[in-house]
């Protein structure tokens, strides 16, 4: 079993678009990369990117979709229906089995799936290597040194940071520095700097 769990410290960081880049990365390089969207709230195109980056049908990427878009224990309230966990296993058991797997959670690490079951625990059964996505702004140094804590506190590896330029701003004191800061405080590598619009990856050493 191989692949990365993609979280972010928070919703709408870019995480499914460098989910996407890292697959065709890895496929261009010659790694059998698959994207897995355990389960999509609101619009399913998070999951048709990752689909199309795959080329994989969209079922098998996504086995779980909500319409209402909030988190997916509210969304499963609103929709009168329990979220599907077996389902979920099932399919990440079936795709890992054959493929390396990018998996994207939905939202930030502790969004809530169950009353007591979090994006946490699911990244837990599944045992990955985390990769944190970190829109960089102001602010998101806090962000993600409790998100880093969290994972190690979980037991699992934290692979390291992508920083995604969410905005064209370049000049602005926060963005300038944050990457040195978080490569001092978090303890970890900066796997990649993404560029606002950047559309493609290169993949980091080893």
């Amino acid at each position: 079993m191989s692949g990365y769990f993609i979280t972010g410290t928070d919703t709408d960081v870019g995480k499914t678009h460098i989910a996407a880049m890292l697959i065709r990365a890895l496929r261009r390089a010659g790694t059998d990369a698959v994207g897995f969207k355990p389960i999509c709230c609101g619009e399913r195109t998070d999951a048709e990117l990752l689909a199309a980056a795959s080329g994989a049908s969209v079922n098998d990427v996504n086995p779980v979709w909500m319409r209402p878009p909030v988190a997916p224990y509210t969304a499963a309230m609103i929709e009168g229906r329990m979220i599907d966990l077996a389902l979920i296993r099932e399919t990440f058991a079936r795709l890992a089995a054959a493929h390396t797997v990018i998996v994207e959670g939905a939202g930030g690490w502790l969004v809530p799936v169950e009353r007591d079951y979090s994006m946490a625990d699911m990244a837990a059964e599944f045992a990955l290597p985390v990769i944190i996505v970190v829109a960089n702004k102001l602010g998101c140094i806090n962000y993600t040194l409790l998100t880093v804590q969290a994972i190690r506190a979980a037991g699992l590896k934290c692979a390291g940071i992508i920083l995604n330029h969410t905005t064209a701003s370049e000049s602005d004191p926060a963005v300038v520095t944050n990457r040195a800061i978080l490569e001092d405080l978090a303890g970890l590598p900066i796997l990649a700097e993404i560029a606002h619009g950047q559309s493609e990856l290169d993949l980091w050493p080893g």
